[in-house]
């Protein structure tokens, strides 16, 4: 190989080795991470817990203001 092969070789190599180092954006699709079946279904257990404490909140609401409803008809105050 001659100098001038060689010098080529080495220049293409260093310019490869720098573009490399450069951040390229949208160099494809960005997948997300990968969850596995265990953590799934406990991000799943989570969702419901959440849906069932907000039931529960909302019909504990609902009783107390069924409460005072009752009470206002039994006293007779029509409120």
């Amino acid at each position: 190989m001659n100098r001038r092969q060689a010098l080529i070789k080495k220049m293409a190599k260093r310019t490869k080795a720098r573009e490399n180092k450069k951040e390229k954006p949208n160099a494809g699709a960005t997948k997300d991470r990968y969850i596995s079946k265990a953590e799934r279904a406990k991000l799943e257990a989570e969702a419901q817990a959440a849906e069932v404490k907000l039931a529960d909140a909302s019909s504990s609401e609902t009783d107390i203001d069924a409460d005072v409803i009752d009470a206002d008809v039994a006293a007779g105050t029509g409120n």
